[in-house]
């Protein structure tokens, strides 16, 4: 749920090289001119594309695609400009830094030989569209994508429901993509090689302050630092569905069947929780969208509890303009874009929301996620336009996330929601903490796997004709699942999960989910906090406020182990906080796990 505005693309005006010598002091000159021009295409771009998403007509529709494409066709110019700069000797830290964001700001590079641009883009609009008008079947009737994902996490329905839902998605919206993708990355690739980069895969994993091997290496250590966390989830959970379905669907031992898990991607596991949910501790006792409602709040209320939560951290009140402009419920007289995010239109002060906030638990959670975005927006307003962004892609997702994991018992009693007699006891922790594995947790190997598949791809390591059978192996490699039924070598499974087709970078949301734990862990030190990590709220705690902010206003300025040491005295991102945060839960898994066979 990021924001739109937060990478905005990069716009190019005339060819550097021919108005900027190639001396260290050309490359200062460019950057200015770039940043000038960047900052005010970006402020046309976001309020074009906020009527667009937040009132959907024809006219909308092909006012944002007139202004984006200015963005796309010469973010790689912009690029391509900068990777010459790059090796002029004597360059500034500063401009050095900014030239290589440019550089590394395209997902998909195309190469300058003629034409290619405008193959890149067609294969890569027709692969988006492939995805959005992609079906699948249930009892042999026709589904759409998102109805097939709301039925896959619906208990209603039985293995046989699932595995054919799985299947025809896979078969109907995967395969025929193939062959566009096969020519989509050798595309991609020329254009890496133009920009001085190995492969698309090392371009994407070069903004990180680190060489993309060291990346590479980052992510697996963190990776093995939660892993066995996720194999004794992973244990308890093929037990219960074992228990349900029996060994002819679900054996006992080795992979969980991949349909089963309540999503199409078996990325996220929560719809499942009634089936694993132990006995008398998964009942909370109390449900925020019922608090709320009880009370008579309203969604305008929900983002004033919001904003009260960072208040109480120290931070300065939502602009007026957020409460006029921002989007908090759906309109009942048009169309608009129902998906949560937060905007920063004029990259200072005309931060919002555009939601359409219902009153239950999910989008209170939502909301304080939001937000995490617009404050952070707020605090880099005054960096460079190029800096204006998160230390890295994870820190964006993360900020919200954290904050969201301070919505505790205690919080809400703070806050007036909840009686401090209906604080849930310590007997309901287990089930608490199991609900939140079952996302969080469950997500982990998979936020990995995504993009070292690609990885592996654009490096050549993965050929064509092994998409399919890399794509099986590297799931169960590293999830422990397996496909309800076996799949042809020709298919391509891996394009029936939206971020293929649609070329989006994934790893930023398996760091986001690492470094949530971490800032949170480290807010309930500075708050002093002495109890169990997941029992832990920092509302009102204005130290913490104060030390969050120095690294919210560091924006992508310095490199980000800069920023992660300003707030937790870390230089290092670590798995560690999240696995003590589920210890009790761990240590209950265990138990429950004794006797069984772990790993497949």
């Amino acid at each position: 749920m990021a924001a739109p505005s937060e990478a905005p693309p990069p716009v190019a005006s005339p060819a550097a090289s021919d108005s900027y010598p190639m001396t260290a002091e050309g490359a200062a000159a460019f950057v200015a001119a770039v940043e000038k021009d960047l900052f005010d295409y970006t402020v046309e771009a976001s309020q074009v594309n906020w009527v667009n998403s937040t009132y959907i007509t024809e006219d909308t529709d092909a006012m944002a695609a007139r202004i984006n494409a200015i963005g796309t066709e010469k973010s790689v110019k912009y690029a391509i400009e900068a990777a010459k700069f790059a090796a002029v000797p004597g360059l500034d830290a500063d401009v050095k830094r900014k030239l290589d964001i440019l550089r590394n700001g395209i997902v998909l590079p195309a190469p300058t030989t003629p034409g290619a641009a405008e193959q890149l883009n067609e294969i890569a609009t027709r692969l988006n569209s492939a995805y959005g008008k992609g079906k699948g079947t249930l009892n042999g009737k026709p589904i759409s994508g998102s109805d097939i994902e709301a039925e896959m996490g619906n208990l209603k329905n039985g293995p046989k429901q699932f595995e054919e839902m799985w299947t025809s998605w896979h078969n109907n919206v995967g395969a025929p993509m193939k062959n566009d993708y096969v020519q989509l990355v050798g595309i991609a690739n020329q254009g890496a090689k133009e920009l001085g980069f190995n492969d698309t895969g090392a371009m994407w994993r070069s903004p990180y302050d680190m060489s993309p091997e060291e990346f590479a290496a980052t992510t697996e250590r963190l990776w093995q630092e939660v892993k066995p966390l996720y194999m004794a989830l992973h244990t308890y959970v093929r037990t219960q569905l074992n228990k349900k379905y029996g060994n002819a669907v679900q054996p006992a031992t080795g992979p969980i069947r991949a349909d089963l898990l309540g999503n199409m991607w078996a990325q996220e596991w929560g719809n499942i929780y009634p089936l694993v949910a132990p006995k008398g501790a998964g009942d909370l006792g109390y449900d925020i969208g019922e608090l709320l409602e009880r009370k008579g709040k309203s969604p305008l209320d929900m983002v004033k509890y919001g904003e009260g939560f960072y208040s109480s951290l120290g931070m300065a009140p939502l602009p007026q303009t957020f409460w006029e402009r921002s989007m908090i419920t759906k309109p009942r007289d048009r169309e608009v874009v129902c998906h949560a995010s937060a905007w920063d239109i004029d990259n200072k002060d005309d931060i919002r929301i555009k939601m359409c906030t219902k009153v239950n638990s999910d989008d209170f959670v939502t909301i304080h996620h939001e937000l995490g975005h617009n404050y952070y927006q707020r605090a880099y307003k005054n960096q460079p336009f190029l800096y204006l962004n998160g230390a890295n892609d994870g820190f964006h997702e993360a900020i919200g996330d954290f904050i969201a994991l301070s919505i505790t018992p205690q919080y809400l009693v703070d806050i007036g929601l909840l009686d401090k007699k209906a604080v849930p006891s310590p007997d309901k922790d287990i089930g608490l903490l199991l609900r939140q594995a079952m996302d969080k947790v469950a997500f982990l190997p998979f936020g990995l796997l995504i993009d070292r598949y690609r990885w592996q791809i654009f490096d050549g390591t993965i050929q064509p004709a092994d998409y399919n059978n890399a794509w099986t192996k590297m799931r169960l490699d590293y999830q422990g699942i397996t496909p309800p039924s076996d799949r042809p070598a020709n298919a391509f499974d891996a394009g029936a999960k939206y971020h293929i087709p649609g070329n989006v970078p994934y790893t930023r949301y398996f760091l986001a989910r690492i470094l949530q734990f971490q800032f949170y862990k480290a807010a309930c030190e500075q708050a002093g906090w002495k109890g169990p990590l997941h029992r832990c709220s920092f509302y009102g705690n204005k130290e913490v406020g104060k030390r969050l902010n120095a690294m919210l206003e560091m924006g992508a300025s310095k490199p980000w182990p800069d920023a992660l040491q300003a707030f937790t005295g870390s230089r290092e991102m670590s798995g560690k906080a999240m696995a003590e945060y589920f210890a009790p839960l761990k240590a209950w898994l265990d138990e429950q796990n004794k006797g069984k066979t772990q790993g497949w």
